[in-house]
């Protein structure tokens, strides 16, 4: 990762070869998505069977784990009747999904993006998720 607390595109493309490996060792096609800090599209690719919904859902992904700075995977109880966040994906206009696949990116101690996985199944696509910040931080 570079030296600066933000995210390049080149780091965009790491992990998103970083992660579209992972899939595909799975044997699972999907489409991974990378947002800057700013919930920027910095980078994406679908592969050629992944199901056409896969697209927005890593996006969706991404998006949710950049605005609560969390892994997706980790707010989807949340959501459930009588969680913390019961409401808020009909209480916001915004592409929120708690599904597993989302996973925001720091470096320093600080926000600069978001990844997102979509296409397998929600754990598969976490763990192509991690394995891609795994390979960003190498």
């Amino acid at each position: 990762m570079n030296a600066h607390a933000s995210l390049t595109t080149t780091d965009a493309e790491t992990l998103v070869g970083a992660a579209r490996t992972a899939a595909e060792n799975a044997g699972v096609p999907v489409s991974v998505t990378v947002l800057d800090a700013g919930g920027h599209l910095l980078a994406f690719r679908r592969d050629d069977r992944a199901v056409l919904i896969s697209g927005e859902t890593s996006t969706r992904k991404a998006y949710t784990a950049l605005q609560l700075d969390s892994a997706t995977a980790d707010l989807v109880d949340a959501v459930q009747p009588g969680g913390l966040f019961h409401t808020l994906p009909t209480a916001l206009d915004r592409p929120l999904l708690f599904i597993a696949g989302g996973v925001p990116i720091h470096q320093d101690g600080r926000l600069i993006g978001a990844l997102g996985v979509g296409g397998g199944a929600p754990e598969q696509d976490h763990a192509f998720a991690t394995a891609a910040l795994r390979e960003l931080a190498a």
